[in-house]
């Protein structure tokens, strides 16, 4: 039997964890998708309802759960999932064939937008979030997962920026855009989307513990 290292996560550990009703795999090359991040989910099926066969993007797809969860909810979506880790894509293509949605998806590597192509009527993502003094508080088992997908740089809102600096270009005139956010940055993230050109600030939806978690905006270009 192999040696199971301290505090290591129970969902490494089993190989795998609940998502949406989905079995997903992970191992320590992705992070653990959290119950809070089906709110994306939720968020990408209530802006499709009137787009036939709508284009999605998942950026930081990670073990791919928010985009094969979309193709199971959504028939005729076209998805495309990108991650900057190739290990990570390993992972989500694992995933979609699993439940069969590997042909549905298709998996770029691209640090953000640096290597997408087309246009998005919608654009998910739940990018690394956590900020540089919270990260040195995280519990031991948090830190087992990778930092790449954890760390959003010293105030959290990194990729938020970089994010809202090019999404315009990648989205439809009328396309909608939803993030995952951490606790206490909402207001941050809306004065990020306020000041970018193009965008228009639409809503916040709660998560089960009343944090605004899932913060989204419309390209009105």
């Amino acid at each position: 039997m192999s040696r199971i290292e301290p505090f290591t996560p129970v969902q490494y550990v089993m190989g795998k964890t609940e998502f949406c009703g989905l079995d997903i795999e992970v191992n320590k090359n992705v992070l653990i998708p959290r119950p809070e991040t089906e709110l994306l989910v939720e968020a990408g099926v209530g802006f499709v309802r009137a787009i036939p066969m709508p284009r999605i993007l998942d950026l930081c797809t990670g073990s791919g759960c928010v985009a094969i969860a979309l193709t199971k909810r959504i028939p005729g979506c076209r998805i495309v999932a990108s991650d900057i880790s190739e290990e990570a894509l390993c992972v989500a293509r694992l995933n979609a064939e699993k439940h069969g949605v590997g042909d549905s998806i298709e998996f770029v590597k691209s640090d953000l937008f640096a290597d997408l192509k087309g246009s998005f009527d919608i654009i998910l993502s739940n990018p690394p979030y956590i900020s540089g003094p919270e990260f040195s508080d995280l519990p031991d088992e948090v830190l087992k997962e990778p930092r790449i997908a954890l760390y959003g740089g010293e105030d959290g809102l990194d990729f938020y920026r970089r994010i809202f600096a090019c999404a315009g270009r990648f989205l439809k005139s009328g396309g909608h855009i939803a993030l995952e956010a951490g606790y206490g940055q909402a207001d941050a993230i809306i004065s990020i989307i306020t000041s970018s050109v193009g965008f228009e600030f639409i809503g916040a939806t709660k998560d089960f513990n009343d944090i605004d978690r899932i913060i989204a905006a419309k390209w009105i270009n």
